[in-house]
């Protein structure tokens, strides 16, 4: 069982790539608090993740609050703002700005990317070129991906994937005022494979025994246990029958699958049993047939899970759902 790609699966992963800025020196961009704009970014999702690639020039990133230092950006360069802070792109660092949530307003009729020229004064020598979009995911009932990534995340993508995400990038965006089907979508995926592939060489230079999320998938026997869960999550796994498949004697196990993913097993089972729950109930599953997906006999047993973890029954979180999917 392949993890990360459980999970992207199950918190709905969707792609957008929604500007495609040209900045010439000296300017700064701000980029809102993603719960600011996520209604105007991406109506259907509970959280947007937002991204940046410079494909060409150089450029700095801060946080809003000024909590870690400046980030030089250069071409090539991706960075991901995990956890939806406030934060600015400029030429020159300590730059800043109001926003102005009217550029996020898409034009009617107009298609993914929006050209936008970043620009405080004409005639600027430097240029900076790079796009901007969003990821957007589901946030309850448990997402263990959005705990696990860092608030600013620069990167670059794997050696082996520039070339191709770049020409597929260029390409993409290129055909900003050219009017062929599909351009949204290719881009929307094009962001997915991005994000995924920028993940996957983040986990692999993880220093061992880092803690969360990330690093228990690469652990040898937390690794082992998490695919277990994943793989069969409706299978009556215990403690010790956990323990065993890992290899590890239970307390050792116990204590390793804590410190490294931030709660117990068997608890991380009932929320992963949850979020699966969750999707069922949203594509019109009936609750006895969800309970039973997800390994519980008792309909009332799950309903009592349910609510615990979600915040609300099954009948009123389908109902929830249905009103903001819907509204």
């Amino acid at each position: 069982m392949d993890v990360l790609s459980d999970v992207l699966r199950s918190v709905r992963l969707t792609g957008a790539v929604f500007f495609d800025m040209e900045a010439h020196s000296p300017w700064v961009g701000v980029t809102p608090r993603s719960e600011v704009i996520a209604g105007l970014v991406m109506r259907e999702a509970e959280h947007v993740i937002c991204f940046h690639v410079v494909t060409a020039g150089t450029c700095w990133v801060e946080l809003a609050d000024s909590s870690l230092p400046p980030m030089a950006l250069s071409a090539g360069d991706v960075v991901v703002v995990g956890k939806g802070d406030p934060h600015f792109l400029c030429s020159t660092p300590g730059m800043r700005a109001e926003a102005d949530l009217a550029v996020y307003q898409r034009p009617a009729g107009r298609r993914l990317p929006i050209p936008h020229v970043l620009s405080e004064t004409t005639g600027g020598v430097e240029t900076c070129h790079f796009v901007c979009g969003y990821l957007g995911c589901d946030l309850r009932p448990f997402n263990p991906l959005l705990n696990a990534l860092p608030r600013l995340f620069p990167a670059r993508a794997s050696t082996a994937s520039q070339g191709w995400l770049a020409n597929l990038l260029r390409t993409a965006v290129d055909e900003t005022e050219d009017d062929k089907a599909g351009r949204e979508t290719m881009l929307a995926k094009l962001a997915e494979l991005l994000f995924v592939d920028i993940l996957r060489k983040h986990i692999g230079e993880l220093a061992d025994g880092q803690p969360g999320w990330f690093s228990g998938l690469r652990d040898r026997h937390i690794g082992a246990a998490l695919r277990l869960i994943h793989a069969e999550p409706s299978r009556d796994w215990t403690l010790d029958s956990l323990a065993h498949a890992a290899g590890l004697s239970r307390s050792i196990f116990a204590k390793r699958f804590n410190d490294l993913i931030g709660a117990p097993p068997i608890e991380y089972l009932v929320r992963w049993r949850v979020q699966l729950a969750a999707r069922l109930l949203d594509q019109g599953v009936r609750i006895a047939e969800t309970a039973s997906s997800v390994g519980y006999k008792s309909e009332a047993t799950f309903s009592r899970v349910f609510k615990r973890f979600a915040g609300a029954p099954p009948g009123a979180w389908r109902e929830g759902r249905l009103k903001h999917d819907g509204g």
